[in-house]
């Protein structure tokens, strides 16, 4: 088991003997900052598979740190990794964009990453979803395969952009349809997202969207006991069950962790805050359960393809 708070470095055996070179560009080491942990199967775990990515793509040697959930140890790791040469630093979360605010300028020589959150220094960089589409389409899912007239959706906070693009997806697909809408007012709290979820299903709700990713997988499990429907949130979660899982909402963290250090690498990284979405190639629908009709999972991979070449979702 890989020891929490610790500092791994990933060896890099298996890449000499493929005969894979150093990167020739700016990234010298790779540090990745996890709030939680990377075994969560969902956020953290697609941090670290991103540094692995980047590992076997430019074949530098890469850290990592678990636990990082306070300005205090966040400063302590940073220090470290400044000492061990790395040049480029991921923080797995939004909270990570204040921390590297206050105390990028002390180390100018390093790059930092963040997600979800407002970058303003000139070494650091924030790594947005346009995650409004996504929820979208998911919404439009949900109303589809919805008996009840009514969907329900468990999510961490007011200001996700899924939720509201969940919602006006759902309306999209049927004017009639009853979206319950609640929030845990925290990415983690599993009881209090299954004490959520109770109410939620006892109301009517017949699909569930748990746009939490430290609480999703209990939340599906459950609702997997119920018999009902679940769209899943962040990976592809349809191996919790096909009969379960209409599809899921998938922002493929993994990739964006390459594709930014690649660009870090030639230089063409640029500071503050930055955009991603369905056109980049790093958010898309996931695995269609085969309860979904064929006729409309075309004609919503129909409505997908449109939104990637004009940027216009069905109802505008």
């Amino acid at each position: 088991m890989l020891k929490r708070f610790g500092l791994i470095l990933l060896s890099l055996l298996l890449l000499g003997g493929c005969g894979q070179p150093l990167a020739t560009g700016k990234v010298e080491k790779v540090g990745l900052l996890v709030p939680e942990t990377i075994n969560d199967q969902v956020w953290g775990t697609k941090g670290y598979r991103g540094l692995l990515q980047i590992q076997t793509s430019l074949g530098v040697d890469v850290f990592f740190k678990e636990g990082m959930n306070s300005p205090e140890i966040v400063e302590e790791a940073v220090k470290e990794f400044d000492r061990q040469g790395v040049n480029l630093i991921y923080g797995h979360g939004n909270e990570f964009a204040a921390y590297f605010n206050k105390i990028s300028g002390k180390y100018p020589e390093i790059h930092f990453i963040s997600f979800n959150g407002d970058a303003r220094n000139e070494n650091t960089t924030s790594l947005n979803f346009d995650a409004y589409a996504m929820g979208f389409f998911g919404g439009m899912v949900a109303s589809h395969m919805s008996e009840t007239g009514k969907v329900g959706i468990v999510a961490a906070y007011e200001w996700q952009p899924e939720v509201e693009g969940f919602y006006d997806g759902a309306i999209f697909e049927n004017g009639n349809m009853k979206v319950d809408i609640r929030f845990v007012g925290h990415w983690d709290d599993q009881k209090k997202a299954l004490d959520v979820l109770d109410d939620v299903l006892a109301k009517g709700s017949d699909v569930i969207y748990p746009a939490g990713d430290g609480f999703n997988v209990p939340v599906i499990e459950k609702v997997k006991e119920k018999g009902l429907y679940v769209i899943g949130y962040i990976s592809d979660q349809s191996d919790f069950g096909e009969s379960t899982v209409l599809t899921s909402t998938v922002q493929h963290v993994d990739d964006l962790y390459e594709l930014t250090a690649e660009k870090f690498n030639k230089g063409e990284l640029k500071s503050g805050n930055l955009t991603f979405d369905f056109q980049d190639g790093v958010i898309s629908l996931g695995k269609f359960s085969p309860n979904v009709d064929p006729a409309y999972r075309k004609k919503l991979n129909g409505m997908i393809n449109e939104y990637k070449e004009t940027g216009k979702l069905p109802n505008q």
